[in-house]
């Protein structure tokens, strides 16, 4: 198969793409999501539609949604940022413009474009993931992404790491993502610096001296600067993320973890820390080989890519 075309669908943005068997997106469009659940499938459709326009040779499409896809990857089973539950969203897509279509998880899509195109493409035992308000997350096993039973797998920011810990949007308490996400990072920098502010002083200056509303760009600028309490922050989320990771480790084994999403985008200031981390708690440490820990190389392309390579694949 040639050319297909992959889309992105966020809560506020619908990104699509003209994917091409190397990954390369050939043209793009962008439209804000609506608020309605049903226009958001229009919207979905009409971005299709406007680029098979572009490039009538489009063979397929390839949708990465947020939330749980059944098995047969045709069905949103949840999606609530989009407030999409039981959103058949492959046949309408189908429906509206002719094209088959395939539906996955988007952060698979981003893994799946990092392991074909990207950072793990040497590699046939992967993990991603991706650090952000939450955390998300892929994994590709011998080559082939682990979908599990009920094609719900991957939900990684979701491990339970305190018992009855920090309440998380999923309705559960000690979620991985309440400690080591963009919002965990933006906590421990408003506590800190709400406790200790001499301290705190650089990432109080960076925010007109309110501790209540700093940032995660806040802290990545006192942290690139060297204010050592702005580190202490991207310390303690490294730290957590070094333990997830040494716990999936133990169940999976990867060659190699990426980690993505746009806390990644601090580069050395997350990565050396979080491999230091991992290497820390890894079960067997040093007496076992030991996964690479790397960027995320696709950038914003990944999840568009991902998505239209396993609609040629899937």
């Amino acid at each position: 198969m040639g050319l297909t075309i992959g889309v992105d669908v966020g809560g506020t943005k619908i990104a699509a793409g003209v994917v091409d068997e190397n990954g390369q997106i050939l043209a793009r469009t962008r439209v804000p999501t609506p608020a309605d659940p049903q226009w958001a499938v229009d919207a979905i459709a009409q971005a299709v539609r406007e680029l098979k326009e572009q490039h009538p040779e489009v063979a397929a499409v390839g949708v990465g949604a947020p939330g749980y896809i059944n098995r047969d990857r045709s069905t949103v089973i949840l999606a609530p940022n989009i407030a999409w539950e039981n959103e058949p969203l492959k046949t309408r897509i189908e429906e509206l413009t002719g094209l088959d279509t395939v539906v996955e998880n988007d952060a698979n899509c981003a893994a799946w474009a990092e392991f074909r195109f990207g950072a793990a493409a040497e590699h046939s035992d992967m993990v991603l993931i991706t650090v952000g308000t939450g955390i998300g997350g892929g994994i590709v096993l011998e080559g082939r992404l682990h979908r599990g039973r009920f094609g719900v797998a991957g939900e990684v920011g979701h491990l339970n790491m305190i018992p009855d810990g920090l309440p998380c949007g999923c309705g559960g308490k000690g979620c991985w993502e309440q400690y080591a996400s963009g919002r965990a990072l933006r906590r421990y920098g408003r506590e800190k610096a709400a406790a200790d502010p001499v301290a705190g002083k650089r990432m109080l200056d960076l925010n007109d001296g309110v501790a209540e509303t700093i940032r995660g760009i806040h802290i990545t600028q006192a942290a690139e600067e060297g204010d050592p309490l702005a580190l202490e922050c991207y310390e303690d989320v490294s730290d957590w993320l070094g333990r997830g990771m040494a716990d999936l480790a133990a169940l999976f084994d990867p060659a190699v973890f990426v980690l993505g999403g746009g806390v990644s985008d601090a580069g050395r200031l997350l990565l050396d820390p979080v491999s230091q981390a991992f290497q820390k708690y890894l079960t067997g440490g040093v007496h076992r080989p030991r996964a690479e820990v790397v960027l995320a190389s696709m950038g914003s392309a990944s999840g568009i890519a991902g998505a239209g390579d396993l609609a040629r694949t899937a």
